[in-house]
């Protein structure tokens, strides 16, 4: 190996030695350069989904309503690339009614789109009631049900650059750097009883959005006139939208963890109390405390 290939292999295997121990689960090669196109798949879900799915069962389903679930924030992407795109999902209300069909606990109505149910019922009717059909023949169109509870709130905040930080090395003009940002997403949820208007259960709930950037390079002479300059990173960005989703799953649990405590619902089983995933959001309801 001669001189110049001597010095342009030290710089080298440390950017890469560098790479590799930064990468986390990726490849160094998935790091640099992607890793390519993939086929749609289901949503990745977060640890509260899991709890979720693990809590017990109740004594009856709650029928709700959820007419809205709206981003209150009114926040939008940092410029010069928002395009005055917003910060928070708009599909608060979605996300919502499929947590409370996953939770086991709640009946889902739908009410975000009920004109649109209403104007295929009117199109139902209509048919009913032709000429060439007999009315005695025609099975009635059923009432729409009514919900016991209403289900109010939205995305209520969303604080950008609450934890900044970050660290970096170079020697010889071979060097590395680190830096993060920390957001938060804070959701309301709660429960209202549609005979007296009375707010039975509120909660707040909030969720960290981490984005993490590595940067290495190098950049130094190896020979007369001769310069090497690498530059390499990977950025790492959570979805905002999954974090909005946890906060609400987290939200929908401690709901029902509240109103288990208050007699609001009930299990079907009293010993499911002691549950592991009930208790462990009950304890962090009474530290909170």
């Amino acid at each position: 190996m001669d001189k110049i290939s001597k010095r342009l292999f030290v710089p080298l295997l440390a950017l890469v030695v560098t790479l590799g121990g930064c990468s986390l689960a990726k490849t160094t090669g998935d790091a640099l350069f992607g890793p390519g196109t993939s086929e749609a798949s289901l949503t990745p879900r977060t640890q509260t989904y899991r709890d979720l799915l693990n809590l017990p069962k109740p004594r009856g389903k709650i029928l709700a309503a959820v007419y809205n679930f709206r981003d209150q924030t009114g926040q939008y992407k940092p410029s010069p690339a928002s395009s005055f795109s917003t910060a928070i999902t708009q599909g608060g209300a979605s996300m919502l009614m499929n947590v409370l069909n996953e939770s086991g606990w709640f009946i889902p109505l739908e009410r975000e789109g009920l004109q649109n149910l209403l104007t295929e019922r009117k199109i139902i009717r209509a048919g009913l009631q032709k000429p060439n059909v007999p009315a005695n023949n025609a099975d009635p169109l059923p009432s729409l049900v009514a919900a016991n509870v209403l289900l109010e709130g939205g995305i209520v905040a969303y604080d950008s650059n609450i934890r900044t930080g970050g660290a970096g090395a170079r020697y010889f003009g071979i060097g590395a750097a680190d830096q993060y940002r920390v957001d938060q997403i804070t959701v309301n949820l709660r429960a209202i009883d549609i005979r007296s208007g009375r707010v039975l259960h509120s909660v707040l709930t909030s969720k960290t959005v981490y984005s993490k950037e590595i940067t290495t390079g190098v950049y130094r002479f190896i020979d007369f006139r001769r310069l090497l300059e690498l530059e390499t990173g990977v950025t790492t960005n959570e979805p905002a939208q999954l974090a909005a989703l946890s906060a609400m799953e987290s939200a929908v649990i401690h709901l029902i963890g509240e109103g288990i405590i208050a007699h609001s619902w009930a299990l079907e089983n009293p010993q499911d109390i002691d549950n592991p995933v009930l208790q462990y959001y009950l304890n962090e309801s009474t530290a909170i405390m």
